[in-house]
């Protein structure tokens, strides 16, 4: 609980009288913000926009565009998982994501901020009505805009601005006013240009994981089992396998994913490759100001996880069981299950909740990063898919990931996909080293200002 003393000229100035806004910690950055050299962000741009709600006729990956939410944009991949817009009938020219905008949430998912990347444009993305479009009138200045938005300050200063009681908002006409400080042409070049290069990285990062996933699928086939209504026959014989489950939509869709195993490829269980499965230990978590990352099955997702992340104390009890370590593999388990990430040099040494389940490969049996890269496959995705139980909270187990059958390919074929799945996640954390090194300088600077 916080308490203070507010001017009545505060108050009459912001036409708000919600104790929130004006005792947030944004509201002493934007008194010593507007003491600096600075712009207004409405003078910076051409436009700050958001698409209208238009119509949205969701369709297959072939027939769309893909439609991404302000969650779907700050991800790692985003055009992973998304939905799809109709082409013929969900055309909206407003929508559209270009290279160079920066975007940020309008509705619930205030201060997740993105650049958006020439991948965007490349795959024609579509973007929702609850994502805001701020668009500079210099590109030059669109990867400085970008870091001071993404920093403490800015991203502070988003959330000052939030209304609503139950679903927080803000409005592109919030932001018009919103100071942005003015650095020297040679550091604000230096910051816009570390952008630029986390977002090439980006790009080429994700290419190559496509290219791996496309080569594993060539060599074992795609999939087509969905996870609708179907009927079918199942034998006696069958429920007695190791699922030993009686529910038919479990059985009818292994029957399936069964019924399109190669006869060709050897297949053995990531059981017969896996050092550990295990959930990470869940007690009580001590958060502090200063500490050991800490991310949940969703941050873990995205393309700079650690940035806003929570920090749990070294003393938090059962700390260990939730660290990670360099190749571990992280499976989403509940809610949306089968979202897969593997560690890099950026997530090591970081502590993921309880509701991603690590799975722990001998690189003296196999690589874990082949092993990733299969999970990426649409067969691999709709076996972690088909594994799934619950009715409310849908859920994966140790048992259920252990039990997947893993083809196995020529050592030459595994080499290419190790190559490229190597590549792919050198590329995102050098991106994700370059971005907070932009971010670090603007707040630095920033900082000394306030000493000076």
């Amino acid at each position: 609980m916080k308490a203070s003393k507010v001017a009545f000229q505060d108050i009459n100035s912001a036409m708000r009288f919600d104790g929130s806004y004006h005792l947030s910690e944004g509201t002493i950055y934007l008194k010593k913000l507007r003491k600096m050299p600075h712009k207004e962000l409405d003078d910076l741009t051409s436009e700050i926009f958001t698409a209208g709600r238009s119509k949205r006729i969701y369709t297959e990956e072939q027939f769309g565009y893909p439609y991404l939410s302000n969650s779907d944009v700050v991800r790692l991949n985003p055009i992973s998982s998304c939905n799809y817009n109709s082409k013929k009938y969900g055309y909206d020219a407003p929508s559209f994501l270009k290279e160079g905008m920066i975007v940020t949430g309008r509705v619930g998912a205030v201060g997740q901020t993105a650049y958006i990347t020439s991948e965007f444009e490349e795959y024609e993305t579509m973007g929702s009505d609850n994502i805001i479009r701020i668009v500079p009138k210099d590109m030059d200045k669109s990867g400085y805009i970008y870091s001071f938005l993404t920093s403490k300050y800015g991203n502070t200063l988003l959330w000052r601005l939030a209304a609503g009681g139950v679903q927080p908002y803000i409005s592109e006409d919030m932001l018009r006013d919103m100071p942005i400080p003015m650095l020297s042409e040679t550091k604000q070049q230096q910051i816009h240009n570390l952008i630029v290069e986390a977002s090439k990285l980006r790009v080429e990062a994700n290419k190559l994981l496509k290219e791996a996933v496309e080569y594993f699928e060539e060599e074992i086939g795609g999939t087509k089992v969905h996870l609708g209504y179907q009927t079918g026959k199942i034998s006696s014989k069958a429920l007695n396998t190791f699922h030993k489950r009686l529910d038919g939509q479990f059985q009818l869709l292994w029957k399936d994913l069964e019924s399109e195993k190669k006869d060709e490829l050897k297949y053995e269980s990531l059981w017969s490759f896996a050092k550990t499965i295990f959930v990470g230990g869940r007690g009580k978590r001590l958060y502090t100001e200063t500490g050991v990352p800490f991310l949940s099955s969703s941050d873990m997702m995205l393309f700079n996880p650690k940035r806003e992340s929570k920090k749990v104390s070294k003393r938090t009890p059962g700390l260990n069981n939730m660290m990670v370590s360099k190749y571990d593999i992280l499976i989403s388990r509940s809610g949306t299950v089968g979202n897969t990430v593997l560690v890099g040099d950026d997530l090591a040494e970081t502590a993921i909740s309880e509701h991603a389940l690590r799975l722990i490969i001998d690189s003296e049996k196999i690589s874990p990063k082949y092993v990733f890269c299969f999970l990426k496959t649409k067969y691999g995705m709709k076996c972690m898919e088909a594994s799934s139980f619950g009715s409310v909270i849908i859920t994966l187990n140790e048992d259920l990931i252990g039990n997947i059958d893993l083809p196995i390919l020529e050592n030459k074929h595994q080499e290419i996909i190790n190559y490229k799945v190597e590549l792919y996640l050198q590329k995102m954390d050098e991106a994700t080293l370059k971005e907070n090194q932009a971010i670090n300088l603007i707040e630095n600077e920033i900082e000394q200002w306030q000493t000076s």
